[in-house]
C-alpha cells in the first residue's frame, strides 16, 4: 500500500452523514521528507521547504514560527490557532478566512496533515487525523 492510499483512508474517517470535514491531506516525516505524493487527487501539495519548516516545529515543539509568520501549506499562509499535547506527539490547528483550516498531527516518526474545507468542522477534520496517527503510532511510528 502507498502513502497516498492513507490520503483516501483519512478522507473516509471525516464522513459524518453525507458531509466529508476534509477534503486534502499530507504525511511527512518529522524530518520534513514527504510521504505522500502530490499525484493524489486528496494531496495537500506542501513544497519540501513547508515540509522542513513543519517537520522541525512539530519535531522540537517549537512553534514560535507559526505564531510569528503562520503556518505555510501549498500557497496558504494559516494563522495559527492553538497545540495540545496528543500522546507521542502534538496536536497543531491553523485557519485562514475563506480557506479553511487545517490540522496537523506528529507521532514519533510522521506528521499527518489535513485540511478541512471552510464552514466545515475542524473537530471532525482532527479526530480523522488523530486516528491515522493512532494507526501510525500502533506501528511503532
Amino acid at each position: 500500500m502507498s502513502w497516498d492510499q492513507y490520503l483516501d483512508t483519512l478522507a473516509s474517517y471525516a464522513v459524518q452523514g453525507t458531509e466529508s470535514h476534509l477534503d486534502f491531506g499530507a504525511i511527512i516525516g518529522t524530518n520534513g521528507a514527504k510521504w505522500t505524493t502530490d499525484a493524489s487527487a486528496r494531496a495537500l501539495k506542501i513544497t519540501p521547504d513547508q515540509a522542513v519548516a513543519i517537520g522541525n516545529a512539530l519535531d522540537k515543539k517549537d512553534f514560535s514560527s507559526f505564531q510569528n509568520g503562520g503556518i505555510k501549506i501549498a500557497d496558504v499562509q494559516y494563522m495559527y490557532l492553538r497545540n495540545d499535547d496528543s500522546g507521542d506527539g502534538v496536536t497543531v490547528f491553523g485557519k485562514k478566512k475563506d480557506q479553511g483550516s487545517v490540522v496537523l498531527q506528529s507521532t514519533k516518526t510522521a506528521i499527518v496533515i489535513g485540511h478541512c474545507p471552510e464552514g466545515k468542522q475542524q473537530g471532525i477534520c482532527a479526530v480523522a487525523v488523530g486516528k491515522i496517527c493512532d494507526y501510525l503510532s500502533s506501528n511503532g511510528m
